[in-house]
């Protein structure tokens, strides 16, 4: 599902109070003038982000004994069904470090006897096929873990009465690049445009598209009555649209114009009508739908524009290709960690900080905004109560890879 950038360039989660914070640009530094005294020393430069493990026992895992394991164990099973399909010899992780595809073939098969529920068994399954390992950034376990939603919408499938706002589809004249292909370096980095003279070319920004750059060329999926609906539709990846019978559509992230995601939460900042400590999804659709003569100004600041595609089924889907499941399934960044990974999270609960989120996942999504080894994204379903959890969910946390077994892991 997820997103731009990810449900997904992908499934962006991406939260927008995060993309607020890790989304600001540097100012490069420029040399003194000449006749002037240089200024202080500078903060030496963050080293490269770099996935660092250290090995844990089960033990050291808060609340291991508590969590109902077998809550996760479907997402498992499809995460699952994914990876044994691919080539045995494929590596896994930066520099093959988290194995490789015949590592998951034995613990993948001793799922399948797992019996629905059962969680002591989900707990031992685990336990007998998994070694956990503290993941790190250069050794700091501590990152940064946010949330998302599958949003709720009111459209047709015309244009009519208070449905005017078009969700395309993908255009046929996108080119989406995965530069990665190319470049080892750049392995997770992702453009897109479209082809003039033999040239890859910027396409249509945001503004263009609202303007009707798109319009009457047969791209519109459906019409929706909002079109703040319809910009944070495009942040969480996927949506379910109610249309005027009751009927329901499911969409999904289908593609992205390839311009920069850029946070509207700072440029409120920046304008002084948010503190960034105020800057939350809650807030800042608060603001747009307080000021609706400047709302569309204001979305147009972000030049990045989704395009979507009707899924059938069960989903929303993720970027591994497979049904997410709420509160289990994990966005993260797969440059450091591979789709379909176990792992146990401890994050502050975005409803309380003074309990924590402690519980079996899988990832299973990715996200224009989760980037680095201690990032991820929490899937939190579809209502009100996973709306309020994902705009909220901004937490200090951590997580332990479970890798299997038979993986000899380089550690830190």
């Amino acid at each position: 599902m997820r997103r731009p950038s990810r449900l997904s360039l992908a499934g962006i989660a991406v939260a927008v109070s995060v993309a607020l914070l890790s989304g600001c640009a540097q100012t490069p530094q420029q040399p003194p003038k000449p006749g002037t005294a240089p200024a202080g020393p500078t903060a030496p430069e963050a080293p490269p982000a770099k996935l660092t493990l250290k090995p844990a026992r089960f033990a050291d895992l808060p609340g291991w004994a508590q969590d109902r394991q077998a809550d996760a164990i479907p997402a498992m099973v499809k995460s699952c069904d994914r990876l044994v399909r691919q080539p045995a010899d494929r590596a896994l992780g930066p520099d093959g470090m988290l194995g490789r595809i015949a590592d998951w073939q034995a613990p993948c098969a001793a799922l399948s006897k797992l019996k629905p529920g059962d969680h002591a068994a989900a707990r031992a399954w685990v336990e007998r096929w998994f070694q956990p390992f503290v993941a790190g950034n250069n050794g700091d376990s501590q990152g940064l873990f946010t949330g998302y939603y599958e949003s709720a919408l009111r459209g047709s499938l015309k244009r009519q009465g208070p449905y005017q706002t078009p969700l395309y589809k993908r255009p046929a004249d996108l080119v989406m690049v995965d530069l990665g292909e190319f470049r080892p370096n750049l392995k997770g980095e992702r453009i897109a445009g479209r082809v003039q003279n033999g040239q890859l070319k910027p396409y249509d920004d945001r503004k263009a598209i609202d303007a009707g750059s798109l319009a009457g060329k047969g791209l519109e999926l459906l019409y929706v009555d909002n079109a703040i609906d319809a910009f944070f539709l495009a942040i969480q990846g996927s949506g379910r649209v109610t249309l005027p019978d009751g009927r329901e559509i499911r969409v999904g992230y289908d593609g992205q114009n390839g311009h920069p995601y850029v946070a509207i939460g700072r440029e409120l900042v920046a304008r002084g009508a948010l503190t960034k400590d105020q800057v939350s999804m809650q807030s800042i659709r608060a603001w747009l739908d307080a000021n609706p003569t400047q709302a569309l100004a204001l979305m147009q600041t972000n030049p990045s524009y989704v395009f979507f595609r009707q899924l059938e089924g069960e989903g929303p889907v993720g970027a591994q290709g497979v049904a997410l499941t709420p509160g289990r399934s994990l966005a993260v960044d797969r440059s450091f960690v591979p789709y379909g990974m176990p792992l146990w999270l401890e994050a502050e609960d975005p409803l309380n900080s003074s309990t924590s989120i402690r519980r079996l996942m899988v990832a299973q999504d990715t996200g224009g905004a989760i980037r680095g080894p201690v990032r991820g994204d929490v899937f939190w379903g579809h209502g009100k109560d996973a709306e309020t959890r994902a705009g909220l969910m901004k937490s200090k946390g951590r997580y332990w890879l479970l890798l299997p077994r038979s993986v000899t892991v380089p550690v830190s």
